[in-house]
């Protein structure tokens, strides 16, 4: 199979994390499965994806704590394999796993998603857990010496046959439950291992070739970031997506700093291969984090913003409110046909320039011409932004002395003056014009 054929654009979805941390259950995911079905599937929203600890029994119990309970309670099959939990995923009763869950979710016009960490449970490896078709037991295919820096969960697993097979036998039981779309965790950001030595690009490849015997198509997303740019071709080559962020969060000197990571990533942006800006955290958060959710602290031009900027560099795009409490204003973020088109097959994004106070980024598609242009402000005051027709290095423009405009987000037409794109732009937002018909 053709990795690069299992995302042809970036995926589109919501994941559990941002609002429910390690506590979703399986009433959840189907509340949003449905209300993605209804209001965002036409738009191509379509993966669903349970985000860390469906495993666990316990999780949230003592979140004033850990977030990630040490030796916990988890539910794991004769196998070494993480199952879900079962007073949480009440369909995976009788070693069903997420198969029920992932029919519902497919019988909805959506794909199945889960998060997964790198590695082999710790419990497997005390248990001496055999595993279909190694030689060696759990305790024997698990590195001890490689260890996640803030999820006790998991050993790493030895880059051996007998570890190939544990992956491997770990991807054909998604396989037969359905599942779509992996996120894989504890993976891509090597550098997290100061002095250790880092077995995670070789278990990015033995996932890799798991993924390609396990006879269906499932996009495989590598996190936490940053992702390393002199690894850009070891994603390229075993991955979908990575993570060019550590967590992304609603801060706008984050949303900032995410200008310097596109530009550096730009290039590296083609069919089946995204770097990824990490979700979108808009609308409700944080119910599951232990201190009472809240609204974005994003403003509404930041999230503008946000939005832009994703979708004019082509970021998988991964919502991470509570789908069923959007607001209309939310909700029309999220459904702007004309933005969501920058993230079409035959489309690429370019960064024009970018300084402390401002970024001018553009989108073309190379099938049917058509050209954006966003002004970003990203200055604290109100300020104007304006760029000339030629300099947007498309030759049928430097030909123009001038053009019809359409701001994507105000829905309002006008034209250039002079021959450049001219605006005034609130701090932190930004203007997009499709330029000419």
């Amino acid at each position: 199979m053709d990795k690069n054929r299992f995302a042809i654009t970036p995926p589109m979805g919501w994941n559990s994390y941002d609002y429910y941390d390690t506590t979703v259950n399986e009433a959840q995911v189907r509340a949003n499965a449905d209300y993605m079905a209804a209001h965002l599937k036409a738009f191509g929203w379509e993966y669903v994806v349970v985000d860390i600890e469906w495993y666990s029994n316990d999780a949230g119990t003592v979140r004033d704590r850990f977030q990630y309970i040490p030796f916990g309670d988890i539910e794991m099959d004769e196998y070494g394999r993480l199952q879900p939990a079962p007073e949480r995923f009440p369909s995976s009763a009788g070693g069903k796993g997420f198969g029920p869950l992932a029919d519902y979710v497919h019988s909805l016009g959506l794909k199945f998603g889960i998060h997964i960490m790198r590695g082999i449970p710790r419990l497997a490896a005390q248990r001496r857990c055999p595993v279909p078709g190694a030689k060696e037991t759990a305790d024997r295919i698990a590195d001890p010496s490689s260890i996640c820096i803030w999820n006790p969960d998991m050993y790493g697993v030895r880059g051996t046959a007998d570890g190939q097979a544990y992956y491997d036998s770990l991807l054909a039981m998604y396989a037969q439950w359905g599942v779509d779309f992996i996120k894989c965790d504890d993976i891509c950001d090597s550098r997290l291992y100061r002095t250790e030595p880092f077995s995670g690009w070789e278990e990015t490849r033995m996932i890799h070739r798991a993924i390609e015997k396990c006879g269906r198509p499932i996009v495989l997303s590598l996190s936490p970031g940053p992702a390393h740019i002199d690894r850009a071709w070891e994603y390229c080559r075993y991955a979908n997506m990575w993570r060019i962020t550590d967590d992304f969060w609603d801060e706008w000197s984050l949303l900032k700093a995410m200008f310097v990571r596109c530009e550096m990533w730009q290039d590296h942006v083609r069919e089946g291969c995204f770097p990824d800006c990490d979700m979108l955290p808009l609308g409700k958060l944080g119910k599951g984090f232990g201190n009472g959710e809240w609204d974005t602290r994003f403003t509404r031009e930041e999230q503008k913003t946000m939005m832009t900027l994703w979708c004019m560099f082509r970021s998988p795009l991964m919502i991470g409110a509570e789908l069923t409490r959007l607001d209309g204003w939310t909700l029309s973020l999220l459904t702007n046909g004309e933005l969501l088109a920058m993230l079409g097959e035959n489309c690429s994004g370019t960064q024009l320039v970018r300084t402390e106070e401002y970024a001018v980024w553009k989108n073309k598609d190379e099938a049917s011409g058509r050209l954006c242009v966003a002004l970003f402000n990203l200055s604290d005051g109100d300020r104007e932004l304006s760029i000339a027709l030629s300099e947007l290095g498309e030759e049928t423009c430097e030909k123009q002395q001038d053009a019809e405009l359409y701001e994507i987000w105000e829905k309002k037409e006008s034209s250039t003056v002079d021959g450049r794109i001219a605006v005034q732009v609130p701090a932190h937002g930004v203007k997009v014009y499709r330029v000419g018909r």
